[in-house]
């Protein structure tokens, strides 16, 4: 594990905004779900540049659930803090809400949620050693726990592709 010192959850976390405009929507007249995908992708990658402290990469995308449409004029906040790591790797969590434009005053609507996996590379893009995180409250926790189970997950699906491509007839 690193010899860096872990950092809490609340240290990675950060939220960016934007105004939807005009050239970000899809030919149904709503934003075009990858503007999306990248502002949650934009998001996680400066949580995990500031939780690392350097340069992390996109590794996998876990998931991605668009919830409702957005809209232009909304203005959406990508919020994404590292729910887990490992000795190089990451997951960060995002959770995308849009203040709609038209209905001032209203609680912001909950529109995407992604987790992206990231691994904290050096200057020649290798593999680094990373700070762990310290989940500080019983949601961090939460997180940090089905975090694992995603990455379980990953890990075994990935090893059963490798199976059947091999001929392996897996044990039940």
């Amino acid at each position: 594990m690193s010899e860096q010192p872990p950092k809490p959850t609340s240290f990675s976390r950060v939220t960016l905004s934007r105004i939807m405009s005009t050239v970000d929507v899809n030919l149904y007249g709503t934003v075009h779900g990858g503007v999306i995908m990248k502002f949650i992708d934009d998001a996680a990658g400066a949580a995990a540049a500031r939780h690392t402290g350097g340069n992390a990469v996109t590794a996998a995308i876990d998931e991605i659930a668009l919830l409702v449409p957005v809209r232009v004029g909304d203005l959406l906040q990508a919020r994404a803090q590292v729910n887990w790591t490992g000795r190089t790797s990451l997951e960060v969590g995002v959770r995308v809400l849009a203040e709609r434009w038209d209905q001032a005053g209203t609680e912001p609507v909950r529109v995407a949620t992604a987790y992206l996996v990231f691994v904290g590379v050096d200057a020649a893009g290798r593999p680094r050693d990373i700070p762990q995180v310290a989940p500080e409250t019983p949601e961090d926790e939460r997180r940090f726990k089905e975090a694992d189970i995603r990455r379980e997950r990953r890990l075994a699906r990935r090893q059963a592709i490798l199976d059947s491509r091999a001929g392996i007839v897996p044990s039940t």
